[in-house]
């Protein structure tokens, strides 16, 4: 029995390291991983092994997409797009709170806060700003208003 008591924390700790080495990016580098494998001294493997970069990514990553006026209000983070500038497409007669407003260039916007403004304007130029606390807020040409809104589409 006292073997068996001697086992279990040793299988504890094997299974535990096996799950950190596995779980390292550093050890998805076969290259290095092979070079250190192949080595028949004790202490050179292990010096090996204790050389290769933990954390270090193995596969160059690819660059963000920069930022453009189709992403912007989709994405939660800073993209760096500050405004975009379009059109609403024919009549526009105001809004009232969760109107949804098409812009020429296909972005969906819906009014989020709960104003309201009637208004007869026939292809007005907006231009949608980012606000505070990652907000956004239309300000259409001809409108002495500024309704909050967000992306749907």
């Amino acid at each position: 029995m006292k073997t068996r008591s001697a086992f279990i924390p040793l299988l504890s700790l094997g299974l535990a390291l096996a799950f950190m080495l596995s779980a390292s990016p550093a050890w998805s580098d076969d290259a290095a991983l092979g070079r250190c494998r192949v080595l028949a001294d004790s202490a050179a493997r292990l010096a090996c092994y204790d050389a290769l970069p933990l954390g270090a990514p193995t596969v160059p990553a690819r660059a963000a997409a920069p930022p453009t006026a189709a992403t912007f209000g989709l994405q939660r983070a800073d993209d760096g797009v500050l405004e975009v500038v379009s059109t609403i497409p024919g009549l526009f007669e105001g809004w009232r709170p969760g109107d949804r407003i098409r812009l020429a260039n296909g972005q969906l916007w819906q009014v989020s806060d709960d104003s309201t403004a009637v208004y007869h304007l026939r292809d007005p130029k907006v231009t949608v700003r980012r606000a505070v606390m990652s907000t956004f807020v239309l300000d259409i040409e001809g409108a002495r208003r500024l309704p909050r809104v967000r992306r749907l589409e």
